[in-house]
């Protein structure tokens, strides 16, 4: 089984092939990218046509198009919806959405992973993993909320994510250990996309939505 994974729910862009014969073809964005403007338009399609060459196939190959689908970034999540569902449907492929927070949990070294993913207006997009298991729910809270949460649970996670970079201060002061600045730990990565993929449902293409986790900041004016 040939698969396609992609993740725009942060600032960084990635994408990543996983051939059926088990190697992986990955474009695995730096995580200098988390702290800049956010250019998925320009860089998503790209990276995905480059892992497609690098792994010597074509998008008729595709046996699986999978996406993160969030917690995170408004415009980004869109984005990276949008081309799954339009690459599956042009390809004949199956679609598959996994969590972005369960994808960079799958980075965090550590047997209770804390993934942290900055939902603006000072808040973080929050889940925590032990051993790989969800052991509690996507929330999005302020960082001194999510370490009061954290900390109720009597666990002592390892927090990773671009919401654990910016927010690190608070988080450390509030006790909640975090990865080291340049760690690999802090970006979603197509591959683990791909992995969670291999194993999740297909979805039926018009199903899959980005979970926004909560409203958006842009809201009608009322009349």
């Amino acid at each position: 089984m040939n698969i396609l994974g992609i993740d725009t729910s942060t600032a960084a862009s990635a994408a990543c092939v996983l051939r059926g014969d088990g190697r992986a073809f990955e474009v695995e964005p730096p995580v200098a990218a988390l702290g800049e403007g956010p250019a998925h338009s320009r860089q998503l399609m790209p990276g995905v046509a480059r892992c497609l060459e690098q792994a010597g196939l074509g998008y008729s190959d595709l046996d699986v198009v999978a996406v993160g689908a969030g917690p995170g970034a408004f415009t980004g999540l869109r984005i990276g919806v949008a081309t799954a569902r339009a690459l599956a449907r042009a390809h004949g492929a199956e679609l598959r959405a996994v969590s972005s927070l369960a994808a960079l949990a799958l980075c965090i070294e550590a047997p209770v992973a804390l993934p942290l993913i900055d939902a603006r207006r000072g808040e973080l997009f929050a889940a925590l993993y032990e051993d790989g298991r969800q052991t509690m729910e996507p929330f999005a809270a302020a960082p001194d909320v999510v370490a009061e949460t954290v900390a109720a649970t009597g666990k002592n996670p390892l927090a990773a994510g671009d919401g654990s970079v910016r927010f690190r201060e608070v988080l450390e002061t509030a006790g909640i250990r975090v990865a080291a600045p340049g760690s690999r730990a802090h970006v979603v990565r197509g591959l683990s996309v791909c992995r969670l993929a291999s194993t999740a449902p297909p979805t039926p293409r018009d199903a899959v939505l980005p979970d926004y986790r909560r409203l958006p900041d842009a809201r009608p004016l009322p009349r």
